[in-house]
């Protein structure tokens, strides 16, 4: 009932459209033209059949908006581009009015984007007082079920409203129990048969499976045990101890596939992130030419040697690039395949060197790594190839930093941890915050890093 009035109202917005957009043309509502007349019922005709196809009319619940507002304007616009195509077609385009046709076009698709917002807020409004739920019961370990019930907390607009679970952990065990334990307040069920006769009994409009993929037969039995209920089955799987990111499912070649290691944070959402990253490195560079051009004379006068000392480390997705700092040290040589970090009073250190790495001056020419697209402004840090070699064996999710690109400055460095790192465990504290970092990242946590950086400034009692 519902799905067949929004269809009808937004035919009749594509009419509405075509009406207000003839006064706003000509100063009056009505008299369309005979091409016109023939355009808006071509359009109302698509809007029928295309809707539809672009699943415009199925349900949003639990939907992001901004994608099903995003599909609804993509359909419509292949409306009106199939409708001008027929105009074309027909070598009627000369009859029609450009400017009534655009005033047609926003009218029309602004009247069906408003309205299904409307509805949508107006739905998000009655389900967070209790209306228009749909009931849930969960099947899973508690460990899991307290995750997906913190979300479903988070997002009450959507309209799922959790009412008891099973543990799969006890199924079968104890029937006995049944429906005596709770998890977050929920009735919890231990034995299979009582759990699903509850469901029967209630009229559970989902049941959310939430296990692992090892529980092939688990989830069989579920499918068997309500194949003559009209109960919406979901499989949401467990896969917290598979790797470290999120999994995100993606079709390739037509099937559904979840990305165990790959890129946590999609190319699009990053965008503001390039964009912030090569405009601040410009302005710091064109800001700090005179301070690079006293630290260089600096350099030279304090030992002889080059400005600048080049070593190579590891980017996004393990691809090795040269990393630029101000040099800290005296020119000296090690064997191939050792690194020896600097120490407090350590020798090689120039005085000006000392200076540059307790402030963090030494790093800032990596800023020029920024600007050629290899470094971010916030990120891991990257350390020399031969601590990657050390550490990759001997800290769970090390690698995982290079899954993005690594930072002049990062969470971990905010949090304290820089310098030298000659304990495993600290090297551990630090992968922590960096895959923290990872996990939670967005835009405005990036701006928070940074403003933190110059707030706190760079120095550091570790760096030597």
């Amino acid at each position: 009932m519902f799905r067949n009035s929004a269809r009808a109202f937004d035919a009749l917005f594509v009419i509405a459209g075509g009406l207000l957009a003839h006064g706003a043309r000509y100063s009056a509502a009505i008299g369309l033209e005979d091409t016109q007349r023939l355009l808006v019922a071509f359009n109302c005709a698509l809007v029928l059949l295309l809707f539809p196809v672009f699943g415009i009319y199925e349900t949003w619940r639990g939907k992001s908006l901004p994608t099903m507002l995003a599909r609804t304007a993509a359909a419509w616009l292949v409306v009106v581009v199939t409708g001008l195509l027929l105009v074309f077609t027909l070598h009627r385009a000369d009859t029609i009015s450009r400017l009534w046709f655009a005033y047609a076009t926003l009218i029309s698709g602004a009247l069906i984007l408003a309205t299904k917002l409307a509805a949508h807020l107006l739905l998000r409004v009655a389900r967070r007082r209790g209306l228009n739920y749909r009931t849930v019961a969960l099947v899973g370990a508690p460990g899991f079920t307290r995750t997906l019930l913190a979300h479903l907390e988070q997002r009450a607009h959507a309209g799922f409203k959790p009412v008891f679970m099973l543990d799969t952990t006890q199924a079968d065990r104890d029937p006995t129990h049944a429906g005596n334990a709770s998890v977050s307040g929920l009735p919890m069920f231990t034995e299979m048969n009582a759990f699903v006769q509850k469901v029967r009994d209630e009229h559970i409009n989902e049941v959310w499976l939430a296990l692992p993929l090892s529980e092939e037969h688990t989830i069989y039995r579920f499918t068997r045990a309500f194949q003559n209920d009209f109960v919406n089955l979901r499989f949401i799987p467990d896969t917290r101890s598979l790797a470290l990111f999120n999994h995100t499912l993606v079709d390739v070649l037509g099937l559904p596939t979840i990305s165990l290691t790959g890129m946590p944070i999609p190319t699009p959402q990053m965008w503001p992130k390039l964009v912030f990253d090569r405009v601040f490195a410009l302005a710091a560079l064109v800001l700090m030419m005179p301070l690079f051009a006293l630290i260089a004379i600096a350099i030279k006068l304090n030992s002889p040697g080059p400005v600048f000392f080049k070593q190579k480390r590891k980017g996004i997705d393990g691809r090795t690039f040269e990393i630029y700092k101000f040099r800290s040290m005296t020119v000296h040589h090690e064997a191939a395949g050792v690194i020896t970090q600097a120490s407090q009073h350590d020798a090689r250190v120039t005085k000006v060197g000392a200076f540059l790495r307790r402030t963090s001056l030494d790093e800032l020419p990596q800023f020029f790594n920024v600007l050629l697209g290899q470094m971010s402004v916030v990120g891991p840090r990257p350390h020399a190839l031969e601590h990657d070699d050390l550490y990759k064996d001997l800290v769970y999710g090390y690698m995982h930093r290079y899954r993005i690109k690594p930072g002049i400055t990062g969470w971990a460095q905010v949090n304290g941890y820089r310098g030298a790192t000659r304990k495993v465990e600290k090297m551990e504290t630090r992968v922590k915050f960096d895959l923290f970092y990872i996990h939670n990242w967005s835009f405005w946590f990036d701006i928070k890093i940074v403003l933190i950086t110059l707030v706190k400034g760079f120095v550091g009692h570790n760096a030597y």
